[in-house]
């Protein structure tokens, strides 16, 4: 079973002065739509590796969403993160076998501004040391665009790193074996061209990815991106030496 990085989840409470504030950042950033069923939407980052960025707010209240009410609890920043293997429902089945009971597969979609409908199968673990996973029904490339939306003004190729709180590693890596198979042996994981850092923490928070860099091109050292832009969420840039 092959997996990827598939996408990074930031809430905001303002999603119209989020996607500005990116643009501002040197992001080409698209607007996705509205989820079915929630009162979510969205804008995307895509980046060229075919991973992207997720900005999810809320036009009404969602408490039944995580991903809500630790905006409404912790305010704004990095919620979550999602891998998408060759086959959801095989992945869950091979993580059962492995010992990691996994919930899915969960329908989803949304509806783009042209009127596109997109369906998705998700599946999560009880804990969120561990993304959970999104696979495509409908074509992918309907769901993340291809093109110029994946060129952006401030260099950004892809998600190099993700560092993501867990109160045990060492628990956490176990976690992940089941999850991956024999590919999580050790600290850095590597999912494709991303690298997992779990990392021991007792942040309010949670466990949860905290801090992520991104491939870039055309500076020489790496550059924090300013979080009043970023809504709270760690990010930086990685340029080649």
């Amino acid at each position: 079973m092959n997996f990827r990085l598939d996408h990074v989840v930031i809430a905001v409470s303002d999603l119209a002065k989020t996607v500005e504030d990116y643009r501002a950042l040197g992001f080409t950033v698209q607007i996705g739509g509205r989820h079915a069923g929630r009162t979510s939407h969205n804008a995307l980052i895509v980046f060229a590796d075919g991973a992207y960025i997720e900005l999810i707010a809320w036009s009404a209240p969602g408490p039944a969403e995580r991903w809500y009410n630790m905006l409404v609890k912790h305010g704004e920043g990095l919620m979550d993160f999602a891998l998408i293997p060759d086959d959801v429902p095989r992945a869950i089945a091979e993580a059962k076998i492995r010992g990691l009971e996994m919930a899915g597969p969960i329908d989803g979609g949304r509806v783009r501004p042209d009127g596109q409908e997109l369906k998705w199968q998700t599946a999560r673990q009880a804990t969120f040391d561990l993304p959970f996973l999104c696979g495509d029904v409908t074509p992918r490339d309907l769901r993340v665009p291809d093109g110029p939306a994946r060129i952006h003004a401030n260099g950004a190729q892809g998600i190099a790193a993700i560092r993501i709180a867990t109160t045990d590693v060492s628990v956490s890596l176990s976690r992940y074996r089941a999850l991956l198979g024999g590919s999580a042996s050790d600290s850095p994981i590597s999912v494709g061209d991303t690298q997992l850092h779990p990392a021991p923490s007792t942040r309010d928070r949670g466990e949860g990815p905290f801090q992520m860099s991104l491939r870039s091109s055309g500076e020489t050292s790496a550059r924090p991106l300013d979080p009043r832009l970023t809504h709270g969420a760690g990010i930086a840039l990685e340029f080649p030496a």
